[in-house]
């Protein structure tokens, strides 16, 4: 198994900036695709980014592409999601998640998930 853990989340105003990290830890991360995904108070969870094995392809959803940037480091474990030009409707909590699939946007093909960061966006 592996264990991921967010941190980089917070407030921030409109039009700012926020990286948030993903720290995987009992095997490493360079088996899996892995994912950003992020669910509002109230809604569904949405798929945000995604990005292969090698961090070769990556993918966004239509509503951050453009403003977010997601990026992996197989030596240290690591997966970044850059994000600029916060929107308040990116107020979310976000949760990178792992995948024995190809990259893909479906949430159910992930198998591993971390607790998430919050991130709160102020207009």
């Amino acid at each position: 198994q592996v264990q991921l853990v967010e941190s980089g989340g917070g407030l921030v105003q409109a039009g700012g900036s926020l990286r948030l990290s993903c720290a995987a830890s009992g095997r490493t991360l360079s088996r899996y695709s892995m994912g950003w995904f992020r669910q509002a108070p109230g809604k569904g969870r949405e798929f945000v980014a995604a990005i292969t094995r090698s961090g070769g392809v990556t993918e966004y959803a239509d509503s951050v592409k453009g403003r977010c940037t997601i990026s992996r480091d197989n030596f240290k474990n690591t997966i970044d999601l850059q994000m600029n030009s916060l929107k308040p409707e990116d107020t979310a909590v976000y949760s990178c998640a792992a995948s024995d699939y190809g990259i893909t946007v479906v949430f159910s093909e992930y198998n591993y998930w971390g607790k998430g960061t919050q991130v709160t966006v102020s207009s």
